[in-house]
């Protein structure tokens, strides 16, 4: 093998994103303090969220303080996390006032944004938020016990994987969402910089139909560099191909494939330039998200939700990494694994979001106003590279977009895709070794046992939920798109989970034949 050089540690890129987890759900217990010089954690710091006053369970208890999990799949059901959800999770502020208890579909201007446009995050808005989303999605408020659950987050005992893994190479303790929205918007930021002016998932054929910002995957083919998007099966689809379904439809069938083909290409030395992992997000999904019905909604149309499911799959992962020693290709000393989370779902963090700079200054309020100036709730991200000593905090900024501003200078690929990835801070400086730790020297991670998925809980007959309309409206676009022959989905709120499957798997096979089962 030739010898080690930390300038080829960037030689490839590999990404997992999870789905909808803050960092301190995830990591806020990670180091007792004084165990490294200093780490933005919740252990030591009096944190908590005020009752609100109409609540009708508990409010006499006036605030909840920040406390440990009691399941692996908390909070459950899952909360509220559009661009209207967050802004009251950041502010506390329901306004008007009749969005109170109200889907946000429905919801109104101004989208529960404080009257004072300069108001920095409070973030004392997460527990009013989860009771005022739970009463909308199931028609009664929630008890004491079961609102408290937003106020939760979990141990090292809890995660064992995540936290090994966290505690062994680099973890980011303000890497912070591109938007303070949901899922669509900041996936297309983490690959274009942007999301076209949406802000939320719906309409769902907004981000298939017409987000058609450049990616750093075009920007990759114009040097002569591969790049491949792995999904976890028994995933139909790919949420990048569908997000970026205007730039990216004609290349569907040839760099889109299944993550057991990730394993055969670390094992073989074959791994792109850039790699980008999505977990399954479709029936016993691992992708950390919180309770949600892949297709319908409520508290049992998702079991088990939880969370191991993902450490088991960043388990094997990393393993895979690891164990990889070609001598002519990818290997474990010049491959960079990122562990990252598209946005944090609703769950509780104490540190404000930052502002930010709009990624086109001159466009103008995007969808509901936003105007993308600020970013979203901080997330978990973690670094795993040989160049990297354990126990390594990372306490600068970053963002989404420092992966775009990353592969750019690695490869001279160009001048930013818009003027937020231009500032976001590069992932180089993170490299401080001067030799590799060798891979016997990486720790050792033992996922706990997963619990099995149980398809017969699911009722299919029930409507879908956001997640699977955003997913199956999506699709329909998608497929209309490259084929205006192709039937319509029909209308997403009186289809049955049942009948949305039957039309997923008969329109998404020929478009995606790299995630066929094999």
């Amino acid at each position: 093998m030739p010898t080690p050089e930390r300038k080829s540690a960037l030689d490839h890129v590999v990404v997992v994103m999870f789905e909808n987890r803050s960092f301190d759900n995830l990591l806020g217990r990670l180091y007792e303090p004084g165990e490294v010089p200093f780490f933005e954690g919740v252990i030591g710091k009096d944190l908590s969220n005020p009752i609100p006053e109409w609540a009708e369970h508990g409010a006499d208890r006036k605030s909840i303080a920040y406390g440990i999990a009691q399941t692996m799949d908390t909070p459950n059901p899952d909360p509220g996390e559009e661009y209207t959800h967050v802004n009251t999770q950041l502010f506390g502020t329901i306004d008007p006032p009749s969005n109170r208890g109200t889907l946000s579909e429905h919801m109104t201007a101004p989208f529960n944004l404080p009257a004072d446009p300069h108001a920095n995050p409070t973030m004392n808005g997460f527990v009013t938020d989860y009771i005022s989303a739970f009463t909308a999605e199931c028609g009664i408020q929630p008890t004491y016990e079961q609102y408290a659950q937003i106020m939760q987050g979990y141990t090292n005992e809890q995660m064992p994987v995540i936290s090994t893994i966290a505690r062994g190479f680099a973890t980011f303790d303000h890497w912070f969402a591109e938007v303070p929205s949901q899922t669509f918007t900041n996936r297309s930021f983490f690959h274009a910089a942007t999301a076209s002016g949406f802000v939320v998932n719906s309409p769902y054929s907004n981000f298939p139909g017409q987000n058609d910002a450049e990616t750093i995957f075009e920007r990759l083919e114009a040097k002569g560099l591969t790049w491949k998007v792995y999904v976890d099966q028994p995933s139909p689809a790919s949420f990048t191909a569908l997000i970026h379904g205007a730039r990216l439809k004609h290349r569907f069938a040839t760099h889109f494939v299944s993550t057991d083909q990730f394993y055969e290409d670390a094992a073989n030395g074959e791994l792109p330039t850039y790699a980008f992992i999505e977990p399954n997000m479709w029936h016993g999904h691992n992708d950390m998200h919180p309770p949600i019905g892949a297709l319908t909604p409520g508290l049992q149309a998702d079991p088990p939700s939880s969370l191991l499911g993902g450490d088991a799959l960043l388990a094997r992962i990393y393993t895979a990494i690891r164990d990889s020693a070609s001598e002519e290709g990818s290997n474990w000393w010049n491959t960079l694994l990122l562990v990252a989370f598209d946005e944090h779902g609703g769950t509780y963090d104490h540190v404000p979001p930052p502002a930010a700079t709009p990624p086109d200054p001159a466009a103008g309020p995007g969808q509901m106003g936003f105007t993308f100036d600020r970013l979203g709730v901080r997330l978990p991200a973690i670094a795993i590279s040989p160049w990297i000593d354990e126990h390594t905090v990372i306490t600068e900024e970053h963002r989404h977009t420092s992966v775009i501003r990353t592969l750019r200078e690695r490869w001279d690929l160009g001048g930013p895709l818009t003027a937020r990835d231009a500032d976001a801070p590069d992932l180089a400086a993170i490299f401080t070794r001067d030799e590799p730790r060798l891979p016997e020297d990486w720790p050792d991670v033992h996922p706990l046992p997963v619990p099995e998925f149980d398809v017969t809980l699911i009722p299919f007959d029930a409507p879908l939920s956001p997640l699977a309309k955003a997913l199956v409206g999506g699709v329909g676009t998608l497929v209309r798109s490259l084929d205006p022959d192709a039937p319509e989905v029909g209308e997403l709120d009186h289809l049955t989970g049942r009948e949305a499957l039957a039309k997923m798997h008969a329109t998404v096979g020929h478009l995606f034949p790299g995630l066929a089962a094999r």
